[in-house]
């Protein structure tokens, strides 16, 4: 069992990553965009968003939720807000579900209509392999922005991972297929006893 100093040089590791993941979120918004990848399987392509959503089921398989707390650059915007808002989330999280089932309905349908999807362009609206590389880029990343802080800030802690979040149902789906076929992978687990805050 890891002591309190040890548990506490993890988290600061774990934020210390996500902040990282949220400074460099410029460069990596298209990669998680769930409006490219309809864009793109209207043309019939597999986009970098379509291979991020693809690879965050498969690592579930394995790390469960790990991107979500260790890695997502929206749970270090949210981290941010705590110091305004923490109360926690009770309920609610159903509503990313009835938003993220239509979204991958669309995302099917496009690529019926389109034919099929028919060629791999990973790096799809970007320039130069980054996602904010034009000035008009930079009014999308702050509605994002907005999207992901103002629920933070006006209802509780990551509320846009409980309520809006689209990439959450990909992981908490690999996990409960994990679960289901009993398949090996990392868990983590709390002590209750040794909990402080």
């Amino acid at each position: 069992m890891p002591r309190t100093g040890s548990l506490k040089r993890r988290q600061r590791l774990r934020k210390g990553i996500i902040l990282v993941s949220f400074l460099l979120f410029p460069l990596t918004l298209y990669y998680l965009s769930p409006v490219l990848i309809i864009m793109a399987a209207s043309a019939g392509i597999v986009n970098g968003s379509f291979v991020a959503f693809v690879l965050l089921f498969l690592a579930a398989l394995v790390v469960g939720r790990a991107f979500c707390g260790w890695a997502c650059p929206a749970a270090g915007l949210q981290e941010a807000c705590f110091s305004v808002q923490d109360r926690p989330i009770r309920r609610g999280d159903w509503i990313k579900y009835a938003l993220w089932v239509p979204w991958v309905s669309l995302i099917v349908l496009s690529a019926v209509r389109a034919g099929g999807l028919r060629r791999f362009e990973p790096f799809f609206q970007m320039t130069n392999f980054i996602s904010i590389s034009r000035q008009e880029d930079f009014f999308i990343l702050y509605l994002v922005l907005l999207l992901i802080a103002l629920p933070a800030l006006a209802v509780g802690r990551r509320s846009f991972c409980h309520h809006l979040c689209w990439m959450a149902p990909f992981m908490i789906l690999g996990r409960k297929l994990r679960n289901v076929f009993g398949w090996p992978s990392l868990r983590l687990t709390a002590d209750a006893d040794r909990c402080a805050h």
